[in-house]
């Protein structure tokens, strides 16, 4: 589960991210939407620890983030959306070390489904200057998925990868999702969002001006119109801005 408590990022004078509170729970995909700037990254990043928020909480699993970050970050796995990756270490050894750092026991037998998983298994002994963008987003995700995380943050996770890619990547979220894991996912491409959520929050200059559930937040918007898809919703709650 993930608990977030008035959570606010500055930068300087600027704030980010302002007074964010929310709740995700197991079995929960929230799609994170907002315009370009409204705070969706610098929220990613604070809830897991990556920078630390000026001020509000943040549990991940029943961990505090700041006062007890070894084990919530055990706890979670955080996406980015351009993978990082070590030159020298090849796909299988990337593999190895996760498992290292993390303390997972016998992680070939982990490791060799995730490979096949996301089609990389013909790859496990070459170089990612040898890997494509999409098959690097692959690798980046297989290892942040070996220690089986409970809570995982997703930002643009499709970039790159070709259409079968995107349709695995998505039944991987949602098989996932199902399995009792907790989930954010930031992302443009909101027909992902609909077809994968199922939250949903608006933010707009780092605040929340929208959450619940889709149906929930399209009949906040609908104005009585049936069948009003995600797009323009995220445009109506926005004031016409484009993501």
């Amino acid at each position: 589960m993930i608990e977030v408590g008035a959570l606010s990022k500055r930068y300087g004078n600027f704030t980010a991210v302002k007074e964010l509170s929310f709740t995700v729970r197991p079995g929960e995909v929230l799609g994170l939407v907002g315009p370009n700037g409204a705070g969706k990254t610098s929220t990613l990043r604070c809830l897991a620890g990556i920078i630390p928020a000026s001020s509000g909480t943040v549990r991940i699993a029943g961990h505090d983030i700041a006062a007890d970050p070894i084990a919530a970050k055990r706890a979670l796995a955080f996406f980015p959306d351009e993978p990082r990756l070590f030159d020298y270490l090849t796909v299988r050894q990337h593999l190895t070390f996760v498992a290292r750092i993390y303390g997972v026991a016998h992680h070939e037998a982990i490791a060799q489904p995730l490979l096949d998983e996301f089609e990389i298994a013909d790859k496990a002994d070459q170089l990612p200057g040898e890997l494509s963008r999409g098959m690097k987003q692959k690798l980046a995700i297989a290892c942040g998925l070996l220690h089986a995380p409970q809570v995982m943050f997703f930002d643009e996770p499709l970039t790159g990868l070709d259409p079968l890619g995107i349709r695995r990547m998505k039944k991987s979220i949602v098989t996932r999702a199902r399995a009792g894991a907790t989930i954010v996912l930031s992302s443009h491409l909101l027909h992902l969002l609909e077809e994968v959520c199922t939250h949903v929050m608006i933010l707009k200059r780092g605040e929340k001006i929208a959450d619940g559930t889709i149906a929930e937040v399209a009949t906040r918007f609908s104005n009585g119109e049936p069948n009003v898809n995600l797009e323009e919703i995220f445009i109506r709650a926005t004031g016409g801005t484009e993501s």
